[in-house]
């Protein structure tokens, strides 16, 4: 059986200096007059974002941040695989793996770390801990590119059952959004004699279908918002489902281009309201910019393109966290038709970043709904 590694990040200074190089010779583009972000993120955000990224973000205080967790790597299935591993100090603590999306990565969940595996020390209750696994998916950031096509949704999940059997679960939870709705959901249904049930903070709608059914204002409008995002995806989308390499010239050459690419989509789905601030954002780039893996991240949406359709139904309980500045934002009685649904949550803020935006939010409805399955 592959071996577990401890993983220590620590770039090396010359990459540091060729990213300072690299921002200092950007060659920016023109931009109409009064357009704002019609045509995309604006020029003076952009410039904004890297001269604080050239002259006084500190990486090496980010660095140390995510230092400050366990982490490890693992070969599954041919693949280099980085995880974030920390345990609980409750005895009857329940095992959790988490799945970040894009353009996220595992330091997104910094802050709910401390909360879900020691809740004694964070006013919560010590019956709600958890051993938190949080791994960074195949193709992004620190797990390293890829190497072969295939790395869907479902192999995905399957590498994930195999990474919590090494590490000794054998009854577990799995949470996530983006990305983490059609993994997680998946690894509900390929290790259901292990998974208690499945939390989420992103899921869309499945079709009403021809039968009967009674949607409220509200309802019709989530669908109506549903509809238009998938018959116009965004530009991002299209590019990365279709021609994942293409792009990967640009955002793997440039700094500024992966700036750009990451910061855009970022500032469209978080909550006004709460934000991410700009230190939090660009961790998220230099993490993509180091590891030089704008490609292989972008190869996921390819491949689950190619594969078709919704993720299989999950058999397991289904927990939903409903953040109000969402893309979208899914009708609980068309969910209920596909899934067991056990807990839903509307809140009334947050956005499709909640580990970042509204941390405490997204903790505690994590707690109430494995302590129902915990209390079955």
């Amino acid at each position: 059986m592959p071996e577990i590694v401890s993983f220590h990040l620590d770039v090396p200074q010359e990459d540091l200096d060729d990213l300072a190089e690299r921002l200092d010779r950007t060659r920016w583009p023109e931009e109409l007059p009064g357009i704002g972000w019609d045509h995309g993120i604006p020029l003076a955000r952009v410039k904004e974002l890297a001269a604080h990224w050239r002259t006084t973000f500190d990486w090496r205080g980010r660095e140390a941040a995510l230092n400050a967790f366990p982490q490890f790597t693992t070969e599954i299935d041919g693949t280099n695989v980085h995880f974030v591993h920390v345990r609980s100090p409750e005895p009857d603590a329940l095992p959790l793996i988490i799945t970040h999306g894009w353009p996220s990565t595992v330091a997104d969940f910094l802050d709910v770390i401390g909360p879900l595996t020691d809740p004694r020390a964070h006013g919560g209750d010590p019956k709600d801990a958890f051993h938190v696994v949080i791994p960074t998916l195949p193709g992004f950031t620190l797990s390293g590119p890829t190497r072969e096509p295939g790395w869907g949704v479902n192999r995905i999940a399957r590498a994930w059952a195999v990474l919590m059997d090494r590490l000794g679960y054998e009854r577990y939870g799995a949470q996530g959004g983006d990305w983490g709705w059609p993994i997680s959901s998946a690894l509900g249904a390929v290790a259901s004699d292990r998974v208690i049930g499945v939390h989420l903070n992103y899921i869309g709608s499945p079709p009403p279908g021809d039968g009967a059914v009674r949607l409220s204002e509200d309802d019709q409008e989530r669908l109506e918002r549903q509809k238009a995002y998938l018959a116009s995806p965004a530009g991002y989308w299209q590019m990365q489902a279709t021609r994942p390499q293409t792009v990967a010239y640009a955002l793997t050459d440039s700094p500024v281009g992966q700036l750009a690419w990451i910061a855009d989509k970022v500032t469209e789905w978080t909550d006004p309201a709460s934000g991410i601030d700009d230190d939090r954002l660009l961790t998220t780039v230099m993490l993509y910019w180091l590891t030089g893996t704008a490609g292989s991240s972008a190869r996921l949406h390819k491949e689950n393109a190619a594969r078709g359709g919704p993720p299989d139904p999950c058999p397991v309980p289904l927990g939903v966290a409903v953040f109000a500045h969402d893309l979208v934002r899914p009708v609980r009685s068309l969910v209920e038709r596909v899934y067991d649904v056990a807990h839903w949550t509307e809140f009334d803020r947050g956005g499709h970043f909640p580990a970042v935006e509204a941390p405490e939010l997204l903790t505690g409805d994590v707690r109430a709904f494995f302590r129902r399955l915990r209390e079955r």
